[in-house]
């Protein structure tokens, strides 16, 4: 390869360069295409396998041939008007939903951290040095992803060298070149210290634990608790990250990827009040279109609503949820309902009433994607035989509430922070 190719090729990230050339090949080999191409041949192809590819792997495909035309010199006949109206015509008759990643929500993603330090500690006692770096990798990897909505791809391309950490302040960190740095100019991301769920402390760990000062900031783990001296292959996040989630008991967790951690936290910002403009300069996006298919538009919609509901009403008269002090301990309340006898109104009837009462007063709060998850708080207890009556009172408490409207409850609590179950 010449100096020139050399340039030249580096002008295109390396994934776009693999996705391109198995695009030809497939159009070259599978369909029996020839290259150069014209605008009828390309038609065709579309038209072969329109309803056998998604319309944006489609999509993908024009861009590879017309990139590949103009590399070569050629006049690109993906613009043929054939091309456009045959497109057009798949579009309107092969419809679909876009899918998108499950985001991660921060109940999930406080489940997985404390499962993984709960791994950590385990397995330092029973001297497991490949059980403990590999919990520590992964939770530096899942916070650190999550609250600067990286990538897979930015993940596994982190240098160390590219880091300045600065214990219980800050994580500055350097890309060289990133699917949204079209120019390859690189850019700073700055992660501060969190009081809670800290990527800063968790890569601090990691680092620590693994006396890792140059090369890939995340990679694989050998038998003996070694770190490889390659980084991790950006298509083992997906495995790994459903693997993580399914140890640590999280719902349905084969529907995730990687993109939800990115998505993840573009819903929570957005939740928390953060408008487009903050968090499109804070996650990189340059245009409202890639920023506002992260953004759940429910939830948006929804925040937009009850503003406006706020401002027209009065507001309800209810008590206000208890506040968690700062010495409490945090509990998981998992509750089904079902009738004794066929379909009464007893269910809807129970769950309001635990909801606005039972719950309420310890700052109740649903979580997640079903609607019989919550967390509350009670004061932290002198002891675990404290704790345990005080768990006991409430569990017979939401049970005698079902009884009285005629249900069966299952009910569970957990500790978040020790792991610790009643039902």
């Amino acid at each position: 390869m010449t100096t020139l190719e050399r340039y030249l090729a580096a002008a295109t990230r390396k994934n776009t360069q693999q996705s391109y050339a198995q695009a030809t090949r497939h159009f070259e080999e599978d369909f029996g295409g020839f290259l150069p191409a014209t605008g009828e041949s390309v038609a065709r192809y579309l038209a072969a396998y329109a309803g056998v590819l998604s319309n944006n792997t489609l999509r993908q495909r024009l861009s590879a041939l017309a990139s590949w035309h103009r590399r070569q010199g050629f006049s690109d006949p993906t613009r043929d008007e054939v091309v456009r109206q045959a497109f057009k015509g798949i579009r309107a008759l092969h419809s679909s939903v876009e899918k998108q990643a499950t985001p991660l929500q921060v109940a999930d993603l406080e489940r997985v951290d404390a499962f993984c330090r709960a791994a950590a500690t385990q397995a330092r006692k029973e001297g497991d040095r490949a059980g403990e770096m590999q919990a520590l990798r992964d939770r530096a990897l899942l916070l650190l992803g999550f609250w600067r909505a990286f990538r897979s791809d930015d993940l596994v391309r982190l240098q160390i060298e590219h880091l300045v950490l600065r214990p219980g302040e800050s994580l500055t960190l350097w890309l060289p070149t990133s699917k949204g740095d079209r120019e390859n100019q690189g850019r700073s991301w700055v992660v501060p210290a969190l009081t809670r769920l800290c990527p800063v402390e968790a890569v601090e760990a990691w680092l620590t634990a693994s006396k890792l000062d140059a090369g890939p900031l995340f990679r694989r783990v050998n038998r003996w608790g070694a770190p490889g001296l390659q980084p991790m292959n950006r298509k083992s996040i997906i495995p790994w990250l459903q693997r993580l989630f399914v140890q640590a008991g999280v719902d349905d967790a084969r529907n995730y990827t990687s993109h939800s951690l990115r998505r993840g936290f573009a819903g929570w910002a957005t939740h928390q009040g953060w408008d487009l403009k903050a968090l499109m300069q804070y996650v990189g996006w340059r245009d409202i279109q890639s920023a506002a298919r992260y953004v759940d538009p429910l939830t948006s919609d929804r925040d937009r609503l009850e503003a406006g509901l706020a401002r027209s009403l009065p507001a309800a008269a209810a008590p206000a949820p208890s506040s968690p002090a700062d010495d409490v301990v945090r509990l998981e309340v998992s509750i089904a309902l079902r009738p004794f006898v066929g379909k009464t109104r007893g269910v809807a009837a129970a769950r309001r009433h635990i909801e606005e009462v039972c719950l309420a007063r310890l700052g109740g709060q649903k979580f997640g994607r079903k609607a019989d998850r919550y967390h509350v708080h009670l004061p932290a207890q002198a002891d675990e035989s404290t704790l345990t009556e005080r768990v006991s009172d409430l569990l017979d408490e939401l049970h005698q509430v079902a009884t009285n409207n005629d249900c069966y409850l299952e009910a569970k609590i957990r500790d978040v922070a020790t792991g610790r179950a009643w039902d």
